[in-house]
């Protein structure tokens, strides 16, 4: 089975983890390339203006197949450099992809979002859950450690602490301890959540979109340069900002007392 479910409409594209019957495993063969074409069509199209991620069925995603690491296939069989390029050319091209998405990303995590599949949650520029969504970085518990880039990722988002506390113990937590750790903005019923979803990313869509790509791509820049680079992007970014015409529209709108309608001109 395919492992992704695409669908535009409205400026948004809706991407699907689509095993539900084995909870949305990751790192099939394919898996990498599957990643990469939907996100490079995504970042090649300005019609596109947010990016809505969740899983079928029951589960965001329980991570990489356990299946697979007892029988020693696929990504986890082989020798160690084998295996190290398994995670590199499959595995971690994922990662990357969802990383590389230049609009914003929405993670809509409907149910258990475990090691790998937790990673991939934690790449949303905004993460809202389920009241039955649970978060665990389980590596340490099957006798490996976080290879896909969780180390990095997690502490950025809720602290060096508890991100620590979760790597070394195995827990996993609920929604509601997402919440409050600052894992996930909010949490709603599971039958709202596609909905509250959609009517997020429709808000952000409503948004200029060379302007929204431009202020995701200073957002992320800002994690590693200093506070005068982030000056000096911002002075650039915005000086090809006032040259749009949706920033014409914006200021006439405002002036006008009505919504702003931008065509990405």
């Amino acid at each position: 089975m395919s492992l992704l479910q695409t669908d535009t409409s409205d400026h948004v594209t809706t991407l699907t983890l689509n095993r539900p019957d084995s909870m949305n495993p990751l790192g099939a063969a394919g898996d990498g390339d599957a990643f990469a074409a939907a996100c490079d069509a995504i970042n090649a199209d300005m019609d596109i203006r947010c990016v809505i991620l969740t899983g079928a069925g029951r589960a965001f995603s329980a991570g990489g197949d356990i299946k697979a690491m007892k029988e020693k296939t696929g990504n986890f069989g082989g020798t160690a450099p084998e295996i190290a390029d398994g995670y590199r050319n499959n595995i971690h091209k994922i990662l990357r992809a969802l990383y590389a998405i230049r609009v914003p990303l929405i993670a809509a995590v409907n149910g258990p979002a475990i090691g790998l599949g937790c990673d991939l949650a934690c790449l949303g520029d905004i993460r809202i859950a389920s009241s039955k969504a649970k978060f665990g970085v389980t590596f340490l518990k099957l006798g490996i450690i976080p290879g896909d880039g969780g180390t990095w990722i997690l502490p950025r988002i809720i602290g060096e602490a508890r991100a620590a506390e979760l790597f070394y113990t195995g827990d996993v937590i609920d929604a509601q301890t997402a919440l409050d750790w600052g894992l996930v903005s909010r949490v709603v019923e599971p039958e709202a959540l596609m909905e509250e979803a959609r009517a997020l990313a429709a808000k952000v869509a409503a948004m200029p979109p060379h302007a929204l790509r431009q202020a995701k791509n200073l957002m992320r820049q800002g994690r590693s340069v200093s506070y005068d680079t982030a000056l000096e992007m911002a002075a650039n970014a915005q000086a090809l900002m006032h040259l749009t015409g949706d920033h014409e529209e914006g200021v006439d709108a405002l002036l006008e007392k009505r919504a702003p309608r931008f065509t990405g001109s």
